[in-house]
């Protein structure tokens, strides 16, 4: 059976754009869960992945029978080489929220601290970027893209502010050191998302202009 290959690009679009949204819910709910303690938010996302799985699974084994069977050339072979790239990055994504879960939960039912500001910040930041980068996505807007990818300078900078946070703090209060830890692993999986939507920029602007651009700074 012949195979209608703009119907199946436009398809595959709208799965990857979907994944998109669910992994950006995912996201938010780990902030909520960090911001307003809602433990609810963070078991809610400790135990989604499932669905998250099936969507990578379907996405890939679209684009490969796309490969395979109709040879897509020029932009329409961007878009699935984009697309497969960019699904790998989402599940990714939603692990690192996974875990982000994980030790909100864990830091629940230990002895801490009032959470650093930094930490917050990060977390919107990371958000932020993933919100931006789906936009970039959707509109095919390679200078949002660009966008995207240089904000990533500020979350590095944040995560690092949270390293020297927690130098200063474990040395003095020594009682805090295993929340110290949880803190930092949260905010290297912020990171981790903005490093994520960063390269999700960068497949957008290969989709746009057709160049390739993973080390470009602007």
């Amino acid at each position: 059976m012949p195979i209608e290959l703009q119907s199946e690009l436009t398809s595959l679009r709208r799965d990857l754009l979907t994944m998109g949204a669910m992994v950006e819910r995912r996201l938010t709910r780990v902030i909520d869960a960090l911001v307003e303690n809602d433990l609810d938010a963070a078991h809610e996302v400790r135990g989604g992945d499932d669905e998250i799985d099936r969507m990578e699974t379907l996405i890939e084994e679209h684009a490969m029978r796309l490969l395979a069977l109709a040879h897509p050339v020029a932009g329409d072979l961007r878009l699935v080489l984009a697309v497969m790239r960019i699904n790998t990055d989402f599940e990714r994504m939603a692990d690192m929220a996974r875990g982000i879960s994980r030790r909100i939960l864990r830091l629940s039912e230990i002895e801490h601290d009032e959470l650093p500001g930094d930490l917050i910040d990060i977390a919107f930041a990371a958000r932020t970027m993933l919100s931006d980068v789906l936009v970039a996505l959707g509109n095919e807007d390679a200078t949002l893209g660009r966008h995207v990818r240089n904000s990533d300078r500020r979350v590095d900078d944040i995560n690092k502010a949270i390293l020297l946070w927690a130098r200063q703090q474990m040395p003095s209060h020594p009682e805090w050191v295993e929340a110290d830890l949880e803190i930092m692993a949260m905010a290297q999986r912020f990171e981790r998302i903005a490093d994520l939507a960063a390269s999700v920029a960068t497949e957008v602007i290969f989709l746009v202009e057709g160049q390739l651009s993973r080390h470009a700074t602007a």
